[in-house]
């Protein structure tokens, strides 16, 4: 069979990435383009990035594929992107940004506080959501600008979310795919479109509506590459760009988990689980889930925010020898520092780890954390320690999903760096239970956004006719049941009791260390 090629565009937090992907899910050729500095910080607690540094990323990945691979290149005959969520810049009528992107990671927050009705406040009080009303408002990046650059926000012709300045940047056009559509904005995951401007939770964040774009369907054409992106990418001027999702979206898609026994765990900077199921289901009270790529469908989704960024931290403030070491064998510090996993058993010897350097909505107040120090613990425990404890947050998601939901998860998908490693895949396999798989790839995220592409062509008929034939099992790694009954006692006698053991604390600690002066 002839190849079919798109081109995938996959923006990250910590690299881009252009892939060339037939409709096999094979990848034929790939560039990418690392983040030096991931963002910039230029006051505490903020993450900001040029909006065109991206852009320019991913014309130079694309530009490299075309040097290096040109017969494949000319066969392209689509592109799609997918990026980072909860991303966003404001541009003006002309698409120029008018400040720099604030990233996901930003923790910057508004001072103010929704503006809800008296019957509102008294309805959202009465269920115990008045205080994550009030954080979330806090949190979003709009009513901060709002707050503190108004000249900015006045300006502001559109209010986008990265994917939707990036397709802008390709296509001319200010739109973007509903299954993009996640970040502290005002949209609606039943309707698959912005909310009502008299929805319940529309004053959390109250984005005018003529600030917001036009919403797409995954698989439809968003437009096509005008002769200036065409200059810069190397694709032909008028070739279709393809509506897929948000990074999340196409993961879960690439893992092939189209179906609710299927669990799909992202090990990436954000460490996820999700799944895919065909009625809305809030993984946690009150929190929607996202849209699936798929019409009608959506993605109960609990995440980790600093998953597998802490390796990253661990490698900085940790592992100096690990880091020389592996400049001189041609390897990466990770491959090394994952080898000695296996001196360590199951459970570190009595050290546990939660991973909550970033807190989530319903832990606002929640910090990392690490119990059970003895003098037998090494650099290496605490290196599985980290490694265990974001699989028992996940696991926390997952036991979670399955009461809401009331079935049981069979098989976990395994994306992302942290699926690299056969030591990681095979500890997540004993921590949860069950078998877990790795598909043909790493990039998942990748071959799920060619997938909303190939079927945008018609090249499937469906996205499970796509999964059919882009995603194959690779590695299957089975729990030993033995180290799983170690990790699930540690889970329920104490894992899933520090939280609450020391939520008070942490609210103190963020008490402290926000007065003004901390000597008084």
């Amino acid at each position: 069979m002839e190849d079919r090629i798109v081109l995938a565009y996959d923006v990250g937090t910590q690299s881009s990435r252009a892939l060339l992907i037939n409709q096999r899910g094979e990848i034929l050729a790939k560039s990418q383009v690392k983040h030096q500095e991931p963002y910039e910080s230029p006051n505490p607690d903020w993450a900001e990035k040029d909006a065109d540094f991206y852009y320019q990323n991913i014309c130079q990945a694309s530009q490299d594929l075309k040097k290096r691979y040109p017969e494949i290149f000319e066969k392209i005959e689509a592109a799609a992107i997918t990026t980072i969520r909860d991303t966003v810049v404001c541009v003006d009528r002309n698409g120029k940004p008018l400040r720099p992107a604030i990233l996901w990671l930003d923790k910057r927050k508004a001072e103010g506080k929704p503006k809800f009705s008296q019957v509102t406040r008294m309805l959202f009080k009465a269920v115990g959501m008045e205080e994550t009303a009030n954080v979330q408002y806090q949190k979003s990046h709009c009513n901060w600008i709002r707050e503190n650059e108004p000249k900015v926000w006045e300006k502001t012709y559109k209010y986008l979310l990265l994917s939707g300045y990036l397709i802008f940047r390709l296509t001319g056009q200010m739109v973007d795919a509903a299954a993009s559509q996640v970040g502290h904005i005002p949209f609606d995951s039943q309707s698959r479109n912005w909310q009502r401007k008299g929805a319940l939770t529309r004053p959390v964040f109250d984005v005018e509506e003529e600030k917001l774009c036009e919403i797409k369907e995954s698989g439809e054409v968003l437009g096509t590459i005008t002769a200036q992106a065409s200059e810069e990418t190397g694709l032909p001027e008028g070739m279709k760009l393809i509506a897929t999702g948000s990074d999340k979206a196409c993961e879960i898609l690439g893992l092939g988990c189209v179906s609710r026994e299927k669990a799909a765990i992202g090990l990436g900077t954000t460490a996820t689980i999700t799944f895919t199921i065909d009625k809305y289901l809030e993984p946690e009270r009150f929190i929607p889930p996202y849209d699936s790529i798929i019409q009608g469908r959506f993605t109960p989704e609990i995440e980790i925010f600093r998953g597998y960024w802490l390796i990253s931290w661990f490698k900085k403030e940790f592992a100096e020898k690990e880091v020389g070491q592996a400049k001189k064998l041609g390897l990466s510090a990770e491959e090394l520092l994952n080898q000695r996993l296996g001196e360590i058993p199951a459970g570190c010897e009595g050290l546990l780890f939660q991973p909550y350097f970033t807190p989530n909505i319903t832990m606002p107040n929640a910090r990392g954390a690490v119990i059970g120090f003895s003098d037998q613990h090494t650099r290496i425990h605490i290196y599985r320690a980290i490694i265990e404890g974001i699989n028992f947050a996940l696991m926390d998601g997952m036991k979670l999903m399955e009461r809401r939901s009331g079935h049981k998860f069979q098989e976990l998908y395994l994306g992302g760096g942290g699926s690299q490693s056969r030591e990681i895949c095979q500890i997540t396999a004993d921590m949860f239970g069950i078998p877990a798989i790795r598909t043909q790839s790493y990039e998942v995220t990748g071959i799920g956004c060619a997938m909303a592409a190939f079927v945008g062509l018609g090249v499937f008929s469906s996205y499970e006719e796509a999964v059919e034939s882009m995603v194959h099992k690779k590695d299957v790694f089975e729990p030993n049941l033995e180290q799983h009954k170690i990790y699930e006692r540690l889970y329920e006698e104490v894992f899933k009791n520090i939280y609450g053991k020391l939520s008070g604390l942490y609210e103190r600690l963020y008490e402290i260390y926000h007065e003004k002066d901390l000597t008084e």
